[in-house]
C-alpha cells in the first residue's frame, strides 16, 4: 500500500483557507484564483481520503481530520522554508523588526532568536516589547512581524499556541483577603485588563485598581509583594508569583490565542524568521 505524499503547495492552500476561513481570502493571499485554491484543497482531500474542511455558505471550518492535519501542515511548510533557506544562509543579510509581548520577549523568544542567529548570523533582529494591541496596525510601517495575543479563535495571522489567562499573587497572598480586592494591571488596551475587570464585575466582587504600569516586570513585582493580585499567562508565570486555583474564589478567565502577524510583502529576512518561529513554537506548544 502506497503512502500518500503531502505536497507543500497543497498544504499551503489548505493552511491558508483554514486560517482565513475563506477560499476567497486565501486565494487573494496566495495570489491564485479561487478555483485554483479550491482544486488544490480537493486534491489534498482526495489524496488523504478525508474531508479536511466543512464548507457552508457563510464560512469554512476545519473537520476533525482537518484539525488533526493542521499542526503537521504548518510544521512541514515551516521546515520546508527553513531547509531551502539553509542552503544560502551565509549569504543572507537583512533586518527584521519584531514586535512582541513583554513576557514572550523576555522568556520565550530570546532562545529562538539565538537558534535563528546560528542559522543566519548576518540577519539583524530589532525587537520591541509592549502591548501588541496596536502593533498589528503598524505592520509594514514599524514592524515586519508581530506576535500578538487575541481572544481564542480570533485575530487572524498564523496560530502559534494557546495561553490560559490566570490570576496570580505573591507568596503572602495577603491581597486575596482585602475588599475591595486590590488589582495590579496594565493600561487600557491590554486584553488581560479587559478580561479581569469584566469577570470581576460579572462575579459581583468589589475591587479597586491598585497599580497600573506599562512594565510587566513592575506589575509582577507589585503582585509578588502581596500588594495586589494580577493576571498572567499560565505558560510564563514567573517563580515569584503563585497561580490561583478556583477554590481561591476569583472568577475563571478566558483562554487566549498567540498568533504571528506578517506585513504584506515582508523582506526575505522576516519570512525566514517567521518560518523559524512557527516551527519552533509548534514543536513546544
Amino acid at each position: 500500500m502506497s503512502v500518500a505524499k503531502l505536497d507543500p503547495d497543497l498544504l499551503q492552500a489548505f493552511v491558508a483557507v483554514a486560517e482565513l476561513r475563506s477560499f476567497t481570502r486565501a486565494a487573494s493571499q496566495l495570489n491564485r484564483t479561487q478555483s485554483a485554491v479550491s482544486m488544490q484543497v480537493k486534491r489534498l482531500e482526495d489524496r488523504l481520503g478525508s474531508e479536511l474542511l466543512v464548507r457552508s455558505t457563510v464560512h469554512v471550518e476545519l473537520s476533525a481530520p482537518g484539525e488533526a492535519l493542521i499542526g503537521y501542515a504548518r510544521q512541514i511548510l515551516a521546515i520546508n522554508a527553513e531547509a531551502v533557506a539553509r542552503l544560502t544562509e551565509h549569504r543572507l543579510e537583512g533586518q527584521v523588526r519584531l514586535g512582541v509581548m513583554d513576557d514572550y520577549g523576555t522568556l520565550v523568544i530570546p532562545p529562538l532568536l539565538a537558534s535563528f542567529a546560528a542559522l543566519y548570523p548576518r540577519i539583524q533582529v530589532e525587537m520591541q516589547t509592549g502591548l501588541t494591541g496596536t502593533m498589528t496596525e503598524r505592520l509594514g510601517d514599524a514592524f515586519d512581524l508581530v506576535i500578538a495575543m487575541h481572544p481564542q479563535g480570533q485575530g487572524g495571522g498564523t496560530f502559534l499556541r494557546h495561553e490560559q489567562a490566570v490570576w496570580a499573587v505573591g507568596a503572602t497572598r495577603s491581597a486575596l483577603v482585602q475588599r475591595p480586592l486590590p488589582v495590579a494591571l496594565y493600561p487600557q488596551g491590554c486584553l488581560f485588563r479587559q478580561w479581569a475587570t469584566v469577570e470581576l464585575d460579572r462575579a459581583g466582587l468589589r475591587w479597586r485598581l491598585a497599580f497600573v504600569s506599562h512594565s510587566l516586570g513592575a506589575v509582577e513585582a507589585v503582585a509578588a509583594q502581596g500588594l495586589a493580585v494580577t493576571v498572567v499567562k499560565a505558560g510564563t508565570c514567573p517563580p515569584t508569583l503563585r497561580m490561583l486555583k478556583p477554590e481561591d474564589g476569583l472568577p475563571p478567565l478566558p483562554k487566549a490565542d498567540i498568533r504571528l502577524h506578517c506585513a504584506a510583502n515582508p523582506p526575505q529576512a522576516a519570512t525566514l524568521l517567521a518560518a523559524h518561529l512557527v516551527a519552533a513554537l509548534a514543536r513546544v506548544s
